[in-house]
């Protein structure tokens, strides 16, 4: 396992250590060691973490133009990314919808679904993530995929957003909220937001009331471990 440290405060420093050290570990031809010697923290590549941010790489984008590549997620309990295999089924369900899409990716943790969309084909992404050290993580994803003329990211809670917001309608939104504080009563709001014929999807923890809105019927459940989605699709 190749091992690398830096120094605190540094993000965009660390994610590239961490790429160096797959490139190390993919050349199975040689032996790959990185040892550099500072006041920083040591970290491995298949757990890296930041004393500040506490940053971990461990989510991979499924397919599209950036499939196979890795991205940060912020190693704190106020976001909890969805997995690999609810990400490439919900893609898999929206297929070519996503394509030139304009998006919204409310209570966006990690970024992986907006860069997943991003990766997939659409034309922009809305990031809105209250959690500046989460925040900060999408801001470094996005430049680490090279896609910032795509994607705005936003550091605030959706509800303040909403109260403030000139972007218009959107294609597809995705929803994750905490499992322990649903706000669908903001959910609902977003439906508001909604193109004609476009998709909201909601993760949630199945228990409890669902949010509604007049137009917006629901076309799909699945459940994937703790997490249930519902695919929502605006009619009228």
């Amino acid at each position: 396992m190749c091992q690398a440290n830096f120094r605190d405060g540094d993000v965009r420093k660390v994610l590239q250590k961490w790429l160096d050290c797959q490139i190390g570990q993919a050349d199975k031809s040689r032996s790959y060691s990185s040892h550099h010697s500072s006041r920083g923290v040591g970290v491995a590549c298949g757990d890296l973490e930041a004393r500040r941010g506490k940053i971990r790489m461990r989510i991979r984008i499924v397919s599209g133009k950036y499939g196979g590549r890795f991205i940060a997620a912020p190693n704190t309990s106020a976001t909890h990314p969805m997995s690999e295999r609810a990400r490439a089924a919900i893609f898999n369900s929206l297929s070519s919808e996503v394509i030139g899409a304009k998006v919204l990716d409310a209570f966006a943790g990690s970024g992986a679904v907006g860069l997943e969309a991003l990766s997939r084909g659409a034309d922009s992404v809305v990031f809105l993530e209250k959690n500046r050290v989460a925040a900060n993580v999408i801001r470094e994803n996005v430049e680490l995929l090279g896609v910032g003329s795509q994607a705005h990211v936003v550091s605030t809670t959706v509800v303040n957003w909403l109260d403030s917001s000139s972007d218009g309608e959107f294609d597809i939104i995705f929803a994750d909220p905490p499992y322990h504080q649903p706000q669908f009563s903001t959910v609902e709001k977003l439906f508001g937001l909604l193109k004609v014929g476009g998709s909201v999807i909601l993760s949630h923890s199945g228990r409890g009331g669902m949010p509604h809105k007049t137009g917006i019927v629901v076309v799909d459940n699945r459940s994937y471990g703790n997490a249930h989605i519902t695919l929502y699709r605006r009619v009228e």
